[in-house]
């Protein structure tokens, strides 16, 4: 079986977006919420700070956006590259 490429990537990146999305105005909410979290997430996206700020939760959303996508996309295309191509005839 091989996977959809596309369709991957625009589930990682729902995926990945909308949990760094519910973190960060988590955060916004209630002061301290996974906020280590959201400290290692800065030290890996440039211009991203771990504050409460309705700014930096756009921002650490787009980032993570386009990060799960092209996770996805790797993964997909890693994975198809090391799957079966189709069963084999005898």
């Amino acid at each position: 079986m091989r996977l959809n490429i596309l369709a991957m990537g625009i589930s990682m990146a729902l995926f990945w977006g909308a949990a760094m999305f519910l973190v960060a105005l988590a955060n916004l909410i209630w002061s301290g919420y996974g906020q280590t979290f959201l400290e290692v997430i800065a030290s890996v996206y440039p211009g991203y700070q771990a504050t409460a700020s309705f700014g930096q939760v756009i921002v650490g959303t787009l980032y993570a956006l386009l990060d799960g996508a092209i996770c996805g996309l790797v993964f997909a295309w890693l994975y198809n590259c090391f799957a079966p191509k189709g069963a084999q005839q005898a």
